[in-house]
Formats: C-alpha cells, sequence, structure tokens
C-alpha cells in the first residue's frame, strides 16, 4: 500500500493546532485523494478556507464525515460525546473513527455506544503539541519522531488496527499500543499534573501582593518562562482534560502531594544530602528524555522557532 491512496477521503473534525498540523502533515506524506475539514466556529472555517488549509470546509458535520474512510476527532474532551452522537449516522459502513485527546477512557465512554458495530473505533493520542491553538498555528512536523499512543478496545478489528498505525506512522511518529485506563494514569503523571501545576505557580505569581505584575514579567527566570509557556495553553481542552480524567489525575496529585511535603522537610531540617540525591535523580532523567529525542538541550524557554 501507498502513501497516495490510503484513504480516499479523511476528514478532520476540529481545525485547531492538532486539526490543522494533521492536515499539513496529512497533505506533504500524501495521505489521501481528498481532505476535508470541519470546526463547529465559523470563524475558524472561514480562515480554513482563506489558507486552503484542506481541499473543502464542511459548512455541517454530517456533510464532513460522509463517505470518508478515516474521520479523526480533533476536539477538546467535553465535546466528544455530543460529536459522536451527531456523526454516528452518517459514517461510512467500515470506516475507521479515530481522535487526539489526551483522555482515552472517557473518549471510549462517551463515544463508544453511539457507533453501530461496523465501524471501527480505535481511539488515539499523539503526545505533541505546542501553547499555541487556532488553524494558523499548525505545521506538518509536529508529529515527528513523536509517540502516538492507540489504545483500541479489546474487539477491534486487526486490519483496521495495522492501518491507523500506518497512517501514523507514515505522518512521522512512534506508534504505541496501550490501555486505555494505563494510558489515563500515565498521562495523569507525565502531562496534565505538570499542567495543573503550571497554571498553579503562574496563577499564585500573579495573586502575590507583595510582587507587582510588572516585576513578575520583568524578573521572569528561565524555570518560570517555562511555566508561563505551559499555562498558556488552550483552557478550554485543558479543562475538559482534568474533568475528564479526574480520578488518575487527583491519584497523582496525592503522591506528588506527599513526595512536595517530603521535600518541604527536607528543607526545613537542611537535609542537604536528601535534596541533591533527589536533584541528581531528576536531571538523569531529564537527559534520558533528551537521549530518546523527545526534546532538545537548547534553553530555548519560548521554544524559539515559530510556525
Amino acid at each position: 500500500m501507498t502513501n497516495a491512496n490510503m484513504f480516499e477521503k479523511i476528514t478532520l473534525i476540529g481545525l485547531g493546532l492538532i486539526g490543522s498540523s494533521l492536515a499539513h502533515a496529512i497533505k506533504r506524506s500524501h495521505l489521501t485523494g481528498h481532505l476535508t475539514g470541519y470546526d463547529v466556529s465559523a470563524d475558524v472555517r472561514q480562515i480554513a478556507t482563506e489558507i486552503s488549509l484542506v481541499d473543502d470546509v464542511a459548512s455541517d458535520i454530517s456533510t464532513a464525515v460522509a463517505h470518508a474512510d478515516l474521520v479523526i476527532l480533533c476536539a477538546p474532551p467535553g465535546s466528544m460525546g455530543s460529536i459522536g452522537a451527531a456523526i454516528a449516522p452518517h459514517l461510512k459502513p467500515g470506516s475507521i473513527l479515530t481522535d487526539v485527546g489526551s483522555t482515552k477512557a472517557s473518549v471510549i465512554e462517551s463515544v463508544g455506544p453511539h457507533l453501530s458495530p461496523d465501524i471501527h473505533f480505535i481511539p488515539g493520542h499523539p503526545i505533541a503539541g505546542t501553547e499555541q491553538s487556532g488553524p494558523r498555528a499548525g505545521f506538518p512536523e509536529l508529529f515527528d519522531r513523536r509517540w502516538c499512543i492507540l489504545t483500541p478496545l479489546p474487539d477491534a478489528n486487526p486490519q483496521a488496527l495495522e492501518k491507523l498505525t500506518a497512517f501514523w506512522q507514515a505522518i512521522g511518529s512512534n506508534v504505541e499500543i496501550m490501555d486505555a485506563k494505563h494510558h489515563d494514569l500515565v498521562l495523569a503523571i507525565t502531562s496534565h499534573v505538570p499542567h495543573l501545576i503550571a497554571y498553579n505557580i503562574v496563577g499564585t505569581a500573579a495573586d502575590l501582593e507583595t510582587v507587582t505584575q510588572g516585576e513578575v514579567i520583568k524578573y521572569s527566570a528561565g524555570g518560570f518562562r517555562d511555566f508561563t509557556r505551559i499555562a498558556a495553553s488552550d483552557p478550554t481542552m485543558w479543562r475538559d482534560v482534568f474533568l475528564n480524567n479526574r480520578e488518575a489525575v487527583l491519584e497523582m496529585l496525592g503522591r506528588f502531594t506527599e513526595d512536595l511535603i517530603s521535600l518541604q522537610r527536607a528543607i526545613r531540617w537542611g537535609e542537604g544530602d536528601t535534596l541533591f540525591d533527589l536533584f541528581t535523580r531528576t536531571r538523569a532523567i531529564r537527559r534520558s528524555i533528551i537521549d530518546a529525542g523527545q526534546d532538545s538541550a537548547a534553553p530555548d524557554f519560548g521554544r524559539g522557532k515559530k510556525h
């Protein structure tokens, strides 16, 4: 199978950062004969049309998914259930339906019940993104050498799973198969809790009565700059992430809180060896992330390259 005829028609539901980046990546790799896009926002649809993001921008969601061989939901987790209900009657029998959300158990619970048995529903999550949003924010390299986790249901069609795996590999991603609940637990500590901490630290700094907003901005050091970058992420998406992965997030927050209290105690009692050992261990973890190709050692806290 060549990339050019992998899917006759692909439809993207949601044209923000991930959806628009997928559009560019799909075009770059020539994965479809026809690429359709839809977004609930008329403004986003207008911009997508102006920049020729896809071959056509549908004005309603049922038209968008009609005759599509692959439909990718690129919308916030909280809207997945209503989208699933809206598109289910119009999906092509034998088509593949997937998504890009960072919570998987909630997507299975909210979308799955609406689908007929002849639709191959395989949830997915490309672990890639920036703090930017909107249809102009996308770029084709977003998924290059990044992991995409697929969480197929136990009765998933093997051929459909193989084809979706090949799709993600064709746009540059590494693919991992994982149970949905395990995915949610892993992402709670690697992504969701760090974002929550970033939002909280930036909010705390802004609320301090002894520090003006001007001083926070003027004297921002590297660490705080990186937190503000993370905290600039799309608020709708992250609100939905925390509400739809609450159990895993709360479990990881509990463990984080226990560790933070231990760290507080070490600082209070001057336990330098404890601090040094922790910092040494975490430094090694950072180096392993760079060695794995999941980030760069460059000190570009603002992720300087603009797309």
